[in-house]
């Protein structure tokens, strides 16, 4: 009888041992579990929160980068291997179109692109518009994956955007670099306004998206101010822009502009970039048009159509719409007075017509 107590009391003793030990690995798995799911929800409400991540998986298919020899370098040689120039581009077509800068590709010899799985194309036709700083190259390749060009650039300041290009090094192409908008509507030595970021821009990434949190391409990186004590400024051509050139190389090869043929000259107020609006000054008639419509050296021009213009830049805006062919009404002040003239507007720079249209029909690119 003492025997079978003392068992009892042996496994009762052995019992609550295993009992308290389980409870404590039973509680213990417990809470790691918990940590574990608490980590889980927290990884997924960051990746929600910010977007970048999704969106370089989504846009870096589209960005290629673009290398070749530089013009007038030697051609032989164990030097001529660093000989190179290089930037980068956006494919815009599953067919093989891509659009990046026109000094990306200028002076650049046996072009190649390379996408962003690793495979390499030779660019076989290339198209460039040094007034916009856009080009179109192509490869012959197909099943590509095409970034979305923004309708408009309609960016607010402060809105956080994506750079992706081949920053310094070739081999550091499909780079990615955040920053926000940091004005729109620029007018710094270029043809027509750009978008300004103060995500990092370096050489090579030219050519390559401005992306937006939508995952659209809202510009294509085109420069940098680069000086000592000088960072984060950085300017990308708007989607219109772009739009509005490439349509023209697709469709002719070049960009067929109008032209006032007149020689402008800005106002010191707008050179600067004072708020004012001073009228811009003929200083030259360039064509015959313009002699027909009675312009002369020292007239100053106000509106076309009724569009204030003050700047160069506001003038090529403004012809985005217009072609040539087509007259415009010019608000001018004369000898004094106050006029209008009309004008038959020509083809060439906006501003200073370069020459006489032909009237030909160039040939473009098959879209």
């Amino acid at each position: 009888m003492r025997n079978k107590i003392l068992r009892f009391l042996l496994c009762s003793f052995v019992l609550g041992l295993a009992l308290g030990w389980s409870v404590p690995v039973s509680e213990a798995a417990q809470k790691g579990e918990t940590a574990a799911a608490r980590s889980s929800s927290t990884g997924q409400r960051v990746s929600a929160m910010d977007p970048v991540p999704q969106i370089y998986k989504r846009l870096s298919p589209s960005v290629v980068g673009i290398i070749g020899k530089a013009q007038g370098g030697k051609n032989t040689g164990v030097d001529n291997r660093y000989n190179l120039m290089h930037g980068s581009g956006v494919i815009i077509t599953s067919g093989g179109w891509i659009v990046t800068n026109a000094h990306v590709i200028d002076g650049m010899q046996n072009a190649t692109v390379v996408t962003a799985d690793g495979k390499s194309y030779s660019a076989k036709a290339m198209y460039a518009d040094e007034v916009s700083d856009v080009a179109l190259l192509k490869i012959n390749a197909a099943s590509l994956k095409p970034a979305s060009l923004a309708e408009v650039s309609n960016v607010r300041v402060g809105e956080k955007v994506v750079a992706i290009g081949a920053p310094l090094s070739f081999a550091l192409r499909n780079s990615a670099t955040v920053g926000v908008v940091s004005g729109s509507g620029r007018a710094v030595d270029a043809s027509y306004r750009l978008l300004q970021s103060d995500a990092a821009i370096n050489p090579g990434n030219s050519g390559g998206p401005l992306v937006d949190m939508n995952g659209k391409v809202i510009g294509i990186v085109s420069m940098k101010f680069s000086a000592v004590g000088v960072e984060n400024t950085g300017f990308a051509i708007p989607a219109e822009t772009v739009r509005y050139i490439i349509k023209q190389l697709f469709a002719y090869g070049e960009v067929r502009r109008p032209s006032l043929g007149l020689e402008l000259q800005e106002s010191w107020s707008a050179i600067i970039g004072l708020p004012a609006e001073d009228p811009l000054t003929v200083t030259k008639v360039s064509s015959e048009e313009g002699r027909k419509a009675s312009i002369s050296e020292g007239d100053e021009l106000y509106s076309i159509d009724g569009h204030r213009v003050t700047s160069a830049v506001d003038i090529n805006e403004l012809f985005k719409s217009y072609r040539p062919g087509q007259t415009v009404q010019l608000l001018m002040q004369s000898g004094g007075d106050i006029v209008q003239r009309k004008l038959v507007l020509g083809q060439g720079d906006p501003v200073v017509n370069t020459g006489e249209a032909d009237g030909g029909e160039g040939s473009g690119p098959a879209e």
